[in-house]
């Protein structure tokens, strides 16, 4: 805050009078034996009026200014996060589906850019967090089980993760990759060496984008039957923008996709059961059953949960929630952190059972390398 000068017209002008005094002796202007008291009164009242308007306000905005700065300085500190190579205990070699090149990433910058490529970084930081944690167990899993006779460890598509360069990130987020990439970052950093285990392994961390209210359990849609990815309620799903969806197909194309043969003309036979997901887990159409997943992936429909009506010669499947269904929820994640629910409190609801642990303490081969 600035302080104005004083004004001249508050300054008080005084005419200079001729006394008969000794010759060498110095004169006080404001203050000598001829002042009234009166004048004397209102020059100490008007001194120590000046003072209360100039120190008093410096006294208050000072230490103001002082504990804003350190907290615009605190806060600057906080939101410029680095992750050095020092972080990463060991690289992961990247294969390239553009180029074919294997490309070498330091674990916790691959973590951060998987990250960034997977969740969007709009999202409350305590999901990034737990995206983090899903994103670098993955890797320690894929990187532990695999045979290591390859050129690379992991790919960089849905196959496995998606991954981005830094300069594709760039390009992708376009003006808003710094403050993204600074959000990611500072989740990552925060779960740094984190990831999560079962019966002191690392698990396999499967992710996905939105429920249809609940998540499935593994052998519902996968063959094995895995303790930690059990059928958990997510009810924070229903405001995620891919909740709902709608797929028209005609009877022509349905019978070539699914490899049925159906009537030419009435209703359709057509009866569901449901999983505990409450997820498609066979159709039976035409007296020939496919399972929910399979019907998913030959029409390429959202989710697995869907709704068949059938009007004159098209099938109308109506689907709530995108994606497989199992492991942890992005947008119930995002539900949950919105509600003041932590990284850790996150996963632990959508992996059952499951310990936070080191990759330190449980993959050493890996940090050896």
């Amino acid at each position: 805050m600035k302080h104005k000068n004083i004004p001249d017209h508050w300054r008080k002008k005084k005419k200079k009078k001729h006394h008969n005094l000794l010759p060498f002796k110095q004169k006080n202007n404001y203050l000598n034996d001829r002042t009234a008291p009166w004048k004397i009164q209102g020059i100490l009242f008007f001194a120590t009026m000046v003072t209360i308007i100039l120190i008093i306000p410096t006294l208050i905005v000072l230490p103001y200014v002082a504990d804003n700065e350190q907290h615009n300085a605190d806060e600057a500190e906080s939101d410029q996060v680095d992750i050095s190579l020092g972080d990463s205990p060991f690289s992961v070699a990247v294969m390239r589906a553009s180029s074919e090149k294997v490309e070498d990433v330091p674990l916790e910058t691959y973590v951060a850019r998987v990250v960034a490529s997977e969740m969007p970084a709009e999202f409350e930081l305590e999901a990034l967090k737990a995206q983090s944690l899903a994103a670098r167990t993955f890797i320690v899993n894929h990187m532990v089980s695999q045979d290591s006779s390859g050129k690379s460890d992991v790919t960089d598509t849905v196959s496995d993760q998606v991954y981005h360069s830094k300069q594709e990130l760039r390009d992708l987020l376009e003006d808003d990759f710094e403050w993204k990439m600074e959000k990611v970052k500072k989740a990552v950093k925060a779960t740094k060496g984190e990831i999560l285990t079962y019966n002191d392994a690392p698990i396999t961390a499967s992710f996905f984008s939105t429920s249809n209210g609940y998540t499935e359990n593994s052998e519902d849609y996968w063959e094995n039957k895995v303790p930690y990815l059990r059928s958990v309620k997510s009810p924070w799903d229903k405001g995620s923008p891919k909740f709902l969806d709608q797929e028209i197909f005609t009877i022509a194309k349905v019978e070539d996709v699914l490899g049925v043969k159906l009537p030419n003309s009435g209703d359709i036979n057509m009866e569901i059961s449901r999983t505990e997901g409450k997820r498609v887990g066979q159709l039976t159409i035409a007296g020939k059953k496919i399972s929910g997943r399979k019907v998913r992936q030959k029409l390429e429909l959202q989710s697995s949960d869907f709704t068949i009506e059938q009007k004159n010669d098209h099938l109308i499947f109506t689907t709530q929630g995108f994606g497989h269904g199992v492991g942890m929820s992005q947008y119930g994640a995002n539900g949950m952190a919105k509600q003041g629910k932590t990284y850790k409190q996150i996963v632990k609801h959508y992996y059952q059972g499951v310990e936070i642990s080191s990759i330190n303490q449980t993959a050493p081969t890996l940090v050896a390398k």
